[in-house]
């Protein structure tokens, strides 16, 4: 698997010039593309027309948005710190680019009659790359907020660092069960190790974590806190306008393309045709597996859109928990699986087959024995909802604290008068409140003015 590292660096240097250029361009345009496909299914969710005036069907609408963004007047804050100013979104917007040089778009193809393979480079670590580029541009927006010199943004770059701690850690242990099967971390040799059967379909626990954990390394809805417009404005781009915006804009959306492409090369078969395509010999040569990459990238993406349209912003310590106390766990258990898995096939020559029906066993007695947990925990809480209203309906003391106090609605406490305290026989003059029915025998107040007298 790892004979697909001896294709590359081989190219001459003009090769590599127009494969930067058309993965440059290619970018660019999926942007724009990006843009109008959001605003249009978006619109059609919510029984609207969306862009249609500018261009055909409103094709051009991102375009003409991202001119006047250029075009619109800067406003920089007095007590922005003007170099890290600077630098935050350009730091954003091209991690983003760079992380694209490793994603295979095909295999080897003939350019202007030099054959080379529709990827820029490869190397043994290529995914352990994208993550530190990532990670790398997630300094632009903890920089952005901290050099604008206002609260808002400070909070936003603040929860956008913790928050992709946290999903990074998910997504990177997401990639360990890959790992484990192709045997390498090379992009090009897991694209090769997916030929008989996608790792979506064999490792489906990984797949479904990492899909999860690129949404919140994204800052998409509905893990969008770092920009949560009800509590930060707009979170850590608040002060940034003009082109510096549209960088954050270009490097949010190229984001999106770029996570997507990595789940298509680890998870969907890469640049691979799929079944029934892949039944035709021709499928998976020449510039046909460049259509399948795109529309694979495209799918993602329009599940980024689904989300963003469907499903309410969380709260934070809802996410947060959800990324340590959930994706995380259940990541380490299934790496643990896994690897045992591997190590039973390879030292005992067990069949992948009974592999699978002793995990889908063992699966089974997962979601039975959870079950089972969870009736169990709704039997603790209505036993706890009883016990609570068996006390509720106890008469009310309000001197029980030391200090009287109202009963609460559906409480009950008995008034004893004056008279009562200094000696009356008990149950004369006692008067029940908030009860169902009252004691005739309550003294007035004129009564207990008498017998004061």
């Amino acid at each position: 698997m790892n004979d697909t590292l001896g294709l590359f660096g081989q190219d001459p240097w003009w090769i590599v010039v127009i494969k930067v250029l058309g993965i440059f361009v290619l970018l660019v345009l999926l942007t724009l593309f990006t843009i109008w496909w959001e605003r249009r299914v978006v619109a059609r969710m919510q029984n609207r027309v969306g862009p249609n005036r500018v261009g055909p069907f409103g094709l051009l609408q991102s375009l003409m948005d991202g001119i006047k963004l250029a075009l619109k007047e800067e406003i920089i804050p007095r007590t922005a710190h003007r170099a890290v100013y600077w630098l935050a979104p350009v730091i954003s917007a091209t991690m983003a680019f760079i992380a694209f040089a490793v994603i295979p778009f095909g295999p080897e193809v003939s350019m202007f009659g030099v054959t080379t393979p529709l990827q820029l480079t490869d190397f043994p670590v290529s995914v352990l790359y994208v993550l530190a580029i990532a990670s790398i541009g997630i300094y632009g927006i903890v920089l952005a907020g901290w050099s604008s010199g206002s609260t808002y943004p400070l909070l936003g770059g603040l929860r956008s660092s913790a928050q992709m701690i946290s999903y990074e850690l998910a997504m990177s242990m997401s990639f360990v069960a890959v790992f484990l099967y192709a045997g390498t971390m090379s992009t090009s040799g897991i694209v090769a190790a997916q030929e008989p059967i996608w790792y979506a379909v064999i490792l489906l626990p990984s797949f479904l974590i990492y899909v999860t954990a690129m949404v919140g390394e994204t800052n998409r809805a509905p893990f969008d806190l770092p920009e949560a417009e009800g509590e930060l404005v707009g979170g850590f781009h608040t002060e940034y306008s003009s082109l510096k915006f549209a960088l954050f804009f270009l490097a949010e959306y190229i984001n999106m393309v770029t996570v997507s492409a990595l789940a298509t090369t680890l998870f969907l078969g890469g640049w691979r045709a799929p079944w029934p395509i892949s039944l035709w010999e021709g499928a998976n040569a020449g510039w046909w597996p460049l259509l399948w990459f795109l529309i694979k990238v495209q799918l993602f993406i329009f599940v980024f859109i689904w989300l963003r349209g469907t499903l309410p912003r969380l709260r934070y310590d809802q996410f947060m928990r959800f990324g340590w106390k959930v994706l995380i766990p259940v990541s380490l258990v299934w790496i643990v699986v896994v690897a045992t898995a591997r190590v039973v096939r390879n030292e005992f020559s067990v069949a992948t087959e009974d592999i699978l029906l002793w995990g889908a066993g063992l699966l089974v007695l997962v979601i039975i024995g959870s079950w089972v947990l969870s009736w169990r925990s709704s039997q603790k809480e209505k036993a706890a909802e009883r016990q609570a209203a068996r006390e509720a309906a106890k008469p009310f003391d309000a001197m029980a604290g030391g200090y009287p106090v109202p009963p609460l609605p559906g409480q009950q406490f008995t008034y004893t008068s004056r008279t009562s305290r200094m000696g009356t026989p008990a149950g004369v003059g006692a008067t029940t409140i908030g009860a169902t029915t009252t004691s005739a025998d309550a003294t007035s107040p004129a009564s207990e003015g008498e017998s004061d007298a």
